[in-house]
């Protein structure tokens, strides 16, 4: 029979091992946390994306300290000024500072690309999930309905949409989100038919744990990375696809300062040929911003990957 001390003893010995295991497990994360981040900073693209969408996000929030200007104040006796020390990139039709309107309507086109993405992987990441861990009929029936939706070009369902519940932000987020969804479920469906086979998650199968614990506690952060990455690249489409609705009247209300509704000018030859101000700054901002996300996604994807891993 063990003594007291010997039982004492045993009992610390195994302190000791999970304390150990706990310290080894997070050296281990902090070893990955730091290899992601050095392989993130490594890639200049992603660096860039990152320096010029930091930039515009914190120019867009503060921007009334940013510019004097209000977007919506009407100046008829200084209309069509080109770019000058008084008005950076000039004024518009109307006499108002394209520099204000373009810093206060990236609040709006960024709050539409990044809201309708986080909306749409909220429900794409839900389903998929679950979906994809259970299986059967549940699954079948996802899928086919995934299917649908992703038949018809996304462009064309949302002017279908917008035509029949009307112009406004939150109709757009909405309508962006129920269109959206579709791709990132298919991604995090297949990475959970891969994940439920690993033997961790059979581990966890077998000590009873409930279906949706080992679904969203223990397999779905596996998975964060793919999503993340999916989320960023989402964003940076829903951006453009805002501005290309709103370049023809159908996105957000036209009195609402946007980057579509400042490049929806551009509609007008005169325009185009004489007033190059008037579209030329809004067009290089959305494109850089895009490009940066799109860097910024190409950047995580890498350095999330584990095939990529050096």
């Amino acid at each position: 029979m063990k003594t007291t001390g010997q039982r004492r003893r045993s009992r610390l010995d195994r302190s000791f091992d999970r304390i150990r295991a706990r310290e080894e497990t997070g050296r281990i994360r902090s070893k990955q946390r730091n290899r992601v981040l050095s392989k993130m900073l490594s890639n200049r693209l992603a660096v860039f994306g990152l320096v010029f969408a930091a930039l515009v996000i914190l120019a867009s929030i503060f921007a009334p300290f940013v510019s004097r200007y209000d977007p919506l104040q009407l100046d008829l006796r200084n209309k069509l000024q080109p770019p000058s020390g008084e008005h950076i990139f000039g004024t518009d039709k109307l006499g108002r500072d394209i520099f204000a309107r373009i810093l206060f309507g990236g609040r709006i086109s960024i709050l539409v690309g990044l809201g309708s993405a986080l909306g749409a992987a909220v429900i794409g990441v839900a389903i998929g999930a679950y979906a994809g861990y259970r299986g059967g009929l549940l699954d079948n029936l996802m899928l086919r309905i995934s299917e649908i939706v992703m038949s018809f070009p996304q462009i064309i369902l949302v002017l279908m949409l917008v035509a029949i519940v009307g112009q406004s932000l939150l109709n757009l987020i909405l309508i962006f989100t129920l269109t959206g969804w579709g791709g990132i479920y298919r991604m995090t469906r297949a990475q959970m038919l891969s994940l439920r086979e690993e033997e961790y998650v059979l581990a966890l199968r077998a000590f009873g744990l409930r279906t949706l614990a080992i679904c969203y506690k223990h397999a779905l952060p596996n998975a964060i990375g793919p999503i993340v990455v999916n989320i960023t690249l989402s964003t940076a489409m829903f951006i453009l696809q805002e501005a290309a609705l709103s370049f023809l009247g159908l996105g957000v209300p036209l009195q609402i300062p946007t980057w579509g509704n400042i490049l929806n000018v551009a509609q007008d030859l005169v325009i185009l040929q004489n007033y190059w101000w008037l579209w030329v700054p809004v067009a290089v901002v959305i494109s850089l911003f895009v490009l940066s996300i799109n860097f910024i996604g190409d950047g995580l994807r890498d350095s999330t990957d584990p095939t990529q891993q050096g």
